[in-house]
Parts: structure tokens; C-alpha cells; sequence
């Protein structure tokens, strides 16, 4: 459900930054996720509605960026690089680690709700593989003791 200080904040992109309430449809679902953690099919309704879209042209847009998501995701985000660079560099056994650490496979979020473990394609980080990045943060030149100190500024 879209209140009325999401209306307002999308309202005032849409004002500075776009000719037609379309084009404001990636930054108004990230707004929406911003505030409610992920696009239910309740508020991408709500949303496609007010943007003058039908449901199925906002889902369309969402279900091609990785970055909005279409169901509960953890408090934090794992995404764990698997490019040909991080696959030579040690990805597999990185990922081992990291779902026997969470206790989750990939695609999953742990118990608590803290963390969700995601593949992505490419962080750019190859010089630096294997690499991951959680939420916004880019970690580089992971190792299995890197990566446990890591999770410990994620609470």
C-alpha cells in the first residue's frame, strides 16, 4: 500500500526529474522498497496505478533489475560475485564457506532474517576477486576469515 508520504516523495522525483510519471518507475519502487523492504504485488498495484502503468508493464521493468525484489529479502543483502573472474579466482569455495557459515544456499535468507545470499553477475571488481557486496558495500580479495569478519559489522 502506497501512504501518503511515498506518494509525496515519488510525487516530488517525478516533479524534478521526469516528463512523464513513467519514466519515474525505477526510483519510485526503489522508493517503495526502501520503505517496506521489497515490492509486494499489493504495492506494485498501488504503484503502477498511480504511475498510469498496468501491473504487468511495472512488473516487467522490476523483474529485469536485480536490485528491486519481488519477495522478502533479508535485513542484508549478500551479493556474491560469479563472473569468470571470481570463478577462477576461488567463487565455488567461497560460496561453500558463506552457505555453511549462514546456513542457507544460494537464493535464500537466513532464519533471523539478517542476511539473504544472492548470485550477481559482475561487481567490477575483478582485480580484486573474488569480490561480494553487501547491501552497498563492496568487500574484495575474499577469504573465508575475511568474510566471517565481515558479517560482523552487519547486524
Amino acid at each position: 500500500m502506497l501512504t501518503e508520504e511515498l506518494k509525496q516523495e515519488i510525487e516530488s522525483y517525478i516533479h524534478e526529474h521526469c516528463p512523464n510519471r513513467r519514466g519515474a518507475c525505477i526510483e519510485a519502487m526503489m522508493i517503495v522498497q526502501r520503505s517496506q523492504g521489497w515490492l509486494s504485488d499489493e504495492s506494485m498495484r498501488d504503484l503502477a496505478a498511480f504511475l498510469e502503468m498496468s501491473p504487468d508493464e511495472l512488473d516487467g521493468v522490476a523483474t529485469f533489475y536485480n536490485h528491486l525484489f519481488r519477495k522478502p529479502v533479508g535485513r542484508h543483502v549478500i551479493w556474491i560475485c560469479d563472473s569468470v573472474t571470481c570463478w577462477v579466482m576461488g567463487y565455488e569455495g567461497m560460496l561453500e564457506h558463506m552457505q555453511r557459515r549462514l546456513g542457507i544456499k544460494s537464493g535464500e535468507t537466513t532464519p533471523d532474517g539478517r542476511f539473504t545470499l544472492l548470485p550477481i553477475q559482475c561487481l567490477g571488481a575483478c582485480h580484486h576477486a573474488p569480490a561480494l557486496m553487501i547491501d552497498n558495500d563492496l568487500h574484495e580479495d575474499l577469504t573465508p576469515q575475511k568474510f566471517d569478519q565481515i558479517l560482523k559489522d552487519y547486524k
